[in-house]
């Protein structure tokens, strides 16, 4: 089994780990985080050390690295610790959920976190670095660049380009071959019907609140 390190002692790295343990071929040894987060020895029973100490204790040549980050500054932080990593000779892996739908001729790149009911038709290519939370669809020929973050439900139509670093929100729906721009942020429940520019937040109203008051009807 390949000895994993996990990045991170938040909840997106405590799954990881769940996942890995439960449902992988993976040996997760320790965790790491930079050395001014590093408030405890052990996470999950496991050792916790420094990042910029971890080459002594687990080199490159016997240990990889996974690391599940949220989309913290449109996903810049797992950008950042993504390329620390590499300048430091790690390689990594990425995790597929065996509950994925994923084509024979996909391709997925690496430090990808694919969660169970995600389907992923033909011809689509996920780069590095990305997380693809559960059930969404991601149409065929579509490509999703580095760094993205890709909620739950989102609906991706075939021939898409989603531009690196961008966050697609819960329940959001891009038509058919159009182009998001870079460092989007997609809000939840967003429908995307042409090409988006760079660097753009494009949100859905909320549902408004009722006047009446609920004790006021009969459900």
């Amino acid at each position: 089994m390949e000895k994993i390190i996990i990045f991170g002692l938040g909840d997106i790295s405590q799954i990881a780990y769940f996942y890995l343990s439960q449902n992988s071929d993976y040996e997760v040894v320790a965790f790491t985080v930079d050395k001014e987060y590093a408030t405890q020895n052990e996470f999950e029973n496991l050792p916790v050390i420094a990042f910029e100490e971890i080459e002594a204790a687990y080199p490159n040549t016997e240990f990889k690295l996974f690391i599940p980050l949220s989309y913290t500054k449109v996903n810049q932080l797992r950008q950042q610790k993504f390329s620390e990593a590499k300048a430091k000779g790690y390689d990594f892996i990425s995790y597929i959920s065996p509950n994925a739908t994923v084509a024979k001729n996909a391709r997925i790149g690496k430090n990808c976190f694919i969660f169970e009911d995600n389907t992923i038709q033909p011809f689509v290519s996920i780069e590095d670095n990305c997380i693809l939370w559960s059930g969404n669809h991601i149409g065929h020929h579509s490509t999703i660049k580095e760094n993205c973050f890709i909620a739950s439900h989102v609906v991706v139509s075939g021939g898409v380009e989603v531009g690196k670093n961008t966050f697609i929100g819960v329940n959001a729906t891009l038509s058919d071959h159009i182009k998001i721009g870079k460092s989007n942020v997609i809000g939840a429940g967003a429908l995307i019907l042409k090409n988006t520019e760079d660097h753009k937040i494009y949100m859905r109203k909320a549902t408004e609140v009722s006047k009446v008051s609920s004790n006021k009807i009969k459900l």
